[in-house]
Protein backbone atom coordinates (compact mmCIF):
# COMPACT_ATOMS: atom_id res chain seq x y z
CA UNK A 1 0.00 0.00 0.00
CA UNK A 2 1.39 3.38 -0.98
CA UNK A 3 2.20 5.86 1.78
CA UNK A 4 -0.54 8.29 0.75
CA UNK A 5 -3.13 5.50 0.56
CA UNK A 6 -2.03 4.27 3.98
CA UNK A 7 -2.40 7.78 5.41
CA UNK A 8 -5.86 8.07 3.84
CA UNK A 9 -6.90 4.71 5.30
CA UNK A 10 -5.69 5.70 8.76
CA UNK A 11 -7.50 9.03 8.47
CA UNK A 12 -10.70 7.26 7.40
CA UNK A 13 -10.33 4.81 10.31
CA UNK A 14 -9.96 7.64 12.82
CA UNK A 15 -12.93 9.55 11.39
CA UNK A 16 -15.10 6.43 11.53
CA UNK A 17 -14.13 5.76 15.15
CA UNK A 18 -14.75 9.38 16.10
CA UNK A 19 -18.19 9.38 14.48
CA UNK A 20 -19.06 6.00 16.00
CA UNK A 21 -18.31 7.35 19.48
CA UNK A 22 -21.04 9.97 18.96
CA UNK A 23 -23.91 7.46 19.01
CA UNK A 24 -26.17 8.35 21.94
CA UNK A 25 -27.12 4.69 22.49
CA UNK A 26 -24.54 2.49 24.22
CA UNK A 27 -25.52 -0.59 22.19
CA UNK A 28 -25.24 1.16 18.81
CA UNK A 29 -22.01 2.85 19.85
CA UNK A 30 -20.25 -0.36 20.89
CA UNK A 31 -21.57 -2.22 17.85
CA UNK A 32 -20.35 0.46 15.44
CA UNK A 33 -16.92 0.65 17.08
CA UNK A 34 -16.54 -3.13 16.97
CA UNK A 35 -17.62 -3.32 13.30
CA UNK A 36 -15.21 -0.56 12.24
CA UNK A 37 -12.26 -2.15 14.06
CA UNK A 38 -13.07 -5.63 12.75
CA UNK A 39 -13.44 -4.42 9.15
CA UNK A 40 -10.10 -2.63 9.18
CA UNK A 41 -8.35 -5.60 10.81
CA UNK A 42 -9.81 -7.99 8.27
CA UNK A 43 -8.55 -5.89 5.36
CA UNK A 44 -5.18 -4.93 6.82
CA UNK A 45 -3.17 -7.10 4.41
CA UNK A 46 -4.90 -6.05 1.18
CA UNK A 47 -2.31 -4.90 -1.38
CA UNK A 48 -4.20 -4.81 -4.70
CA UNK A 49 -4.73 -1.13 -5.68
CA UNK A 50 -8.19 -1.75 -7.16
CA UNK A 51 -9.34 -3.60 -4.07
CA UNK A 52 -7.93 -0.89 -1.82
CA UNK A 53 -9.74 1.76 -3.87
CA UNK A 54 -13.02 -0.18 -3.63
CA UNK A 55 -12.61 -0.65 0.12
CA UNK A 56 -11.85 3.05 0.59
CA UNK A 57 -15.01 3.96 -1.33
CA UNK A 58 -17.03 1.55 0.82
CA UNK A 59 -15.44 3.10 3.89
CA UNK A 60 -16.48 6.61 2.86
CA UNK A 61 -20.02 5.39 2.22
CA UNK A 62 -20.07 3.73 5.63
CA UNK A 63 -18.77 6.92 7.25
CA UNK A 64 -21.64 8.87 5.67
CA UNK A 65 -24.07 6.21 6.91
CA UNK A 66 -22.69 6.44 10.46
CA UNK A 67 -23.00 10.24 10.38
CA UNK A 68 -26.65 10.01 9.26
CA UNK A 69 -27.47 7.40 11.89
CA UNK A 70 -25.86 9.48 14.65
CA UNK A 71 -28.00 12.44 13.62
CA UNK A 72 -31.17 10.34 13.63
CA UNK A 73 -30.18 8.76 16.94
CA UNK A 74 -29.78 12.18 18.54
CA UNK A 75 -33.25 13.19 17.39
CA UNK A 76 -34.78 10.21 19.16
CA UNK A 77 -32.51 9.86 22.17
CA UNK A 78 -33.71 8.01 25.26
CA UNK A 79 -32.62 7.80 28.85
CA UNK A 80 -29.21 6.36 29.57
CA UNK A 81 -29.17 2.74 30.71
CA UNK A 82 -27.32 1.26 33.69
CA UNK A 83 -24.15 0.50 31.72
CA UNK A 84 -23.78 4.10 30.58
CA UNK A 85 -24.49 5.75 33.90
Amino acid sequence: MAASTRAQAISLYKMMLTESKKFPSYNYRTYALRRVRDAFRANRKVEDPKTVERLMEEGHQTLALIQRQVTVGKMFSTQKNVVEG
